[in-house]
């Protein structure tokens, strides 16, 4: 596609949203498969959940740990810092949450997922990739994965909370600089399975990511903010799991048409 026909960045950022809903069709065609993968989904949200909650009961305690310094202050502006500092650490909590969901969800879940990915993959023809990988390797490639996106997170995390921090311009930025980062961390470990299937190297996978940014981060926010809704986080994720590898073939066919003019 040249570049006068390229589609506006708005216009592949809601494409890029669209996939991710183009992932819940599948529940209609194969519900014993998806259902299958909103099991281990429903495992670990119980266990988030029951953190977030946690968290609600020492938020309070939580603040003032982290705010000694306006123990002298006045009352008015000690109560305005401590809810500045109180909402960048349930920005900062979301953000960590929601990708730990994903990346646990998906460790514990990977050999139902990988059969999910496989069954989109082959629907959608032309791949001739590995079949699924053996059980515990597939287990120690996804916890590896997901180890890796979570300690990107967590210091994500903590600079989230730093900008949340900001008087004012802090209540905007720091939810917008969680979601984004959260939304771009969540599309990338999607997108890792069918990237680890055609044995790409980072540097194309990154490449391939960076040629549509606005595409990679309509699809993660999206994700994002349903996996933000409990329940609905359940049923969503193998949906993700389909909506990626959509996503990824449209990501692919630029390089597969360049690398078919090379030869």
């Amino acid at each position: 596609m040249n570049k006068r026909s390229r589609p506006s960045a708005a216009a592949r950022f809601f494409t890029g949203a669209g996939y991710f809903w183009r992932g819940f069709a599948v529940w209609g065609t194969r519900p014993s498969l998806m259902a299958l993968g909103a099991a281990p989904a429903l495992i670990v949200g119980a266990l988030v959940v029951a953190a977030l909650v946690a968290l609600g009961f020492f938020v309070d305690d939580l603040v003032v740990l982290l705010t000694p310094f306006a123990d002298g202050w006045a009352a008015a502006l000690r109560n305005t810092v401590r809810l500045a500092a109180g909402a960048a650490i349930v920005v900062a909590a979301l953000l960590l949450v929601v990708v730990t969901f994903t990346a646990l969800t998906l460790a514990v879940g990977d050999p139902i997922y990988e059969r999910i990915w496989l069954r989109a993959e082959r629907d959608l023809g032309e791949f001739d990739g590995p079949v699924e990988l053996p059980f515990w390797a597939g287990i120690r490639r996804a916890t590896a994965s997901g180890l890796r996106l979570v300690g990107f997170t967590a210091v994500a995390g903590l600079v989230v909370f730093v900008i949340g921090l900001i008087p004012v311009a802090g209540t905007v930025l720091g939810p917008v600089c969680g979601w984004t980062v959260g939304g771009w961390a969540i599309a990338r470990e999607l997108l890792s399975r069918p990237v680890d299937a055609r044995d790409l190297d980072r540097r194309t996978e990154t490449a391939m990511r960076a040629a549509d940014r606005p595409l990679v981060l309509g699809f993660g926010l999206m994700v994002y903010v349903v996996f933000l809704i409990p329940f609905a986080a359940i049923v969503a994720m193998p949906a993700a799991v389909v909506g990626s590898t959509f996503l990824f073939r449209r990501l692919a066919k630029p390089f597969e048409i360049a690398q078919a003019n090379r030869e």
